[in-house]
């Protein structure tokens, strides 16, 4: 009778299906851990520099520390309108723990002239940033209005949430949430 070798071989694969693992682990601190800047959750936040509606400049890696969420939006938006009153809700219970809201105008999508009005029609008390040659629309890869990224104290994206409109219950429990984490 011969002897079954089915349960040798598959032995076999076994042990050098393990081996291979072993030998093609990527060692502790060869990854980026997300370090690397890329528009979606888990990585770095890509950094940038606008300019608020009274010329003032904002650097996104200046905030660091801080729990961003980063919208962007246009004044002829519905869903952009419609979410505004709980983000400056959102913002006017959370800034004094270090949140920030920082709203980008797709300004070369947008009228201008139209931006303050709004701003002061929605009584919005957080910066305003106007992207007037879509650098930042296109570097964060919008394809719809709004888009929002929370960003956490590391300046790491860990969400992203396409269109709209947010309620004020989801804002505050994100942001909350970023907030309670050590940085």
């Amino acid at each position: 009778m011969k002897p079954n070798r089915l349960p040798i071989a598959s032995a076999l694969l076994l042990v050098l299906g393990l081996v291979w693992i072993w030998l093609s682990a990527v060692p502790d601190g060869a990854t980026t851990s997300g370090q690397i800047p890329a528009p979606q959750a888990g990585f770095l936040a890509p950094n940038f520099s606008l300019s608020t509606p009274q010329g003032d400049s904002i650097t996104l890696s200046d905030l660091r520390g801080k729990v961003i969420l980063l919208n962007i939006w246009a004044t002829w938006c519905p869903p952009c309108r419609a979410e505004m009153p709980a983000m400056q809700n959102t913002y006017q219970a959370l800034q004094e723990r270090g949140f920030i809201v920082l709203a980008v105008n797709s300004t070369f999508q947008d009228t201008p002239a139209k931006i303050e009005p709004f701003l002061q029609e929605y009584g919005l008390t957080f910066p305003t940033l106007l992207d007037t040659n879509g650098d930042v629309t296109r570097l964060y890869q919008v394809q719809s209005l709004p888009t929002s990224f929370f960003i956490d104290k590391n300046g790491i994206i860990r969400e992203v949430v396409v269109g709209g409109p947010m309620a004020e219950a989801l804002l505050y429990s994100r942001v909350e949430n970023l907030l309670n984490e050590a940085p």
